[in-house]
């Protein structure tokens, strides 16, 4: 395809961050522009094995300390979610459960939950409401030092950063780049694929055994920054 083809369908506005960055060669910005859409898509697979990983160790914590329909019974009187800091997220439970009314399963309602709501469950109030029990999802994670305290607020944070990243490419949004520049570099993406990486680790996760056949992110990186 010719670049005038491809920026018509693509959008003249998007891709001049990419033509600028290649010095106006239109084979490179094209180029560039499918090769960060290729990172995007093997970043994705990895974040997206990762929350499911992230959900399915809170649910088998929360079930052993709060029974096996805790999600549901979060909401209902008396329960872990119903005081008046968790009511955001009260009223994103009873959204969820009001939409697969009255064909309700746990597993349906677990599902209906975002990447962003299980990164808010280790938020203070959440983190509170919940016993204090969540760390023990990460029972590999270091300790807390006098010069680092690795505590929940900690790891909130860490989840923060590969939930935007998430949102950056669900939003289409360029991971090829440096932040906030338009020079190529791929140093934000592998930054965040390390600390994925680590927090496998953390949850006791062999993520190489894991992640076998289906991780080509840092081979995409470097097929980037050699352009």
């Amino acid at each position: 395809m010719r670049y005038n083809e491809f920026e018509r369908v693509m959008s003249k506005t998007r891709m001049q961050r990419y033509l600028f960055s290649v010095s106006g060669n239109t084979k490179k910005a094209m180029r560039l522009y499918r090769l960060n859409l290729t990172l995007s898509q093997e970043l994705f697979t990895i974040i997206s094995c990762f929350e499911i990983a992230l959900r399915n160790s809170i649910d088998r914590l929360y079930i052993s300390q709060h029974g096996s329909d805790w999600l549901r019974d979060s909401i209902m009187p008396g329960g872990i979610f119903t005081c008046q800091k968790c009511m955001t997220t009260a009223n994103i439970i009873q959204k969820a459960l009001s939409e697969i009314a009255p064909n309700y399963k746990h597993e349906k309602l677990l599902s209906k939950m975002d990447f962003g709501f299980w990164r808010y469950l280790f938020a203070q109030p959440l983190y509170n409401a919940g016993g204090r029990v969540l760390l023990k999802v990460f029972p590999n994670k270091p300790k807390s030092t006098p010069t680092m305290n690795i505590d929940n607020s900690a790891v909130f944070n860490k989840i923060g950063l590969i939930n935007e990243l998430r949102n950056r490419i669900a939003h289409h949004e360029p991971v090829c780049f440096r932040p906030h520049h338009n020079s190529i570099s791929t140093a934000f993406s592998r930054k965040n694929y390390d600390l994925i990486k680590e927090l496998y680790r953390w949850m006791a996760i062999d993520e190489a055994s894991l992640l076998y056949g289906i991780d080509h992110v840092l081979k995409e990186c470097d097929r980037i920054d050699s352009l």
